[in-house]
């Protein structure tokens, strides 16, 4: 029996951006779906948006996320982020870089303690990650 967890984002009318800015960056396959094409169409502009996105990397990690409509609570984002950590530290940097540079930078990429390079940082839709680069001796 196989599992996986993947981080599913929520969004107020920009998932389709956050998703495709998310493909440019961490490439892969993108997959998405508007709540009309999914038969629950919402009304309005509302009806292009998107109700499952799916960003399937080639190394197998999977990254979700969808719209949530005006009649249900949305809240920012708070209380978690988004973690991309391993030993090919060049594209995890690379990603870093993209993702901070049209949002923000919490922790700047530094040498950390147990000998990694790492980073946190919000992007311009405010989902915060965290990126442990190893196998890197500058970035």
């Amino acid at each position: 029996m196989a599992y996986t967890l993947n981080p599913y984002l929520n969004f107020r009318g920009t998932a389709r951006e956050a998703m495709e800015f998310y493909a440019s960056v961490l490439g892969g396959e993108l997959s998405l779906m508007t709540f009309t094409e999914g038969g629950m169409p919402m009304g309005g502009e509302e009806d292009g948006w998107i109700m499952h996105g799916q960003l399937t990397l080639p190394n197998g990690m999977v990254l979700m996320g969808s719209d949530t409509p005006s009649s249900m609570p949305f809240d920012e984002v708070k209380g978690f982020a988004v973690a991309l950590t391993g030993d090919d530290g060049d594209t995890l940097l690379g990603w870093y870089r993209a993702l901070a540079a049209t949002g923000h930078e919490d922790m700047p990429l530094a040498k950390a303690p147990w000998g990694a390079w790492f980073g946190q940082c919000k992007d311009r839709w405010g989902t915060p990650w965290m990126v442990n680069a190893d196998g890197v001796t500058t970035p």
